[in-house]
């Protein structure tokens, strides 16, 4: 029974001690509102379908850069993204068109 006891103990304590805080990635369906590109990254600004708030994305991958500087994305568009809040910012994960591109 000892044995037994020892082992699971030690097996909570490390599950505990090896557990990762989860970031909790965020999903949103909203419409591009306003776009400001500056160098390396831009900040798209999305209006939530769902509450219609105003929400504020970090976009860095130059893939999704490219498509705002050639107007493949722009104002008015409609975009599903995620995105994580590191900094105080909403770094977007994940940023396209509802209906595909």
């Amino acid at each position: 029974m000892k044995k037994i006891l020892s082992a699971l103990t030690l097996a909570v304590v490390f599950t505990l001690a090896t557990a990762n805080p989860a970031q909790a990635e965020e999903k949103m369906l909203g419409t591009v509102t306003k776009i400001d590109l500056a160098g390396a990254s831009a900040t798209a600004t999305l209006k939530d379908t769902k509450s219609g708030t105003l929400v504020d994305l970090l976009v860095d991958d130059t893939v999704t850069l490219d498509k705002f500087k050639d107007k493949r994305i722009g104002v008015g568009d409609e975009i599903k993204a995620k995105y994580e809040k590191k900094d105080g910012k909403n770094h977007s994960t994940f940023f396209k068109k509802a209906g595909g591109c």
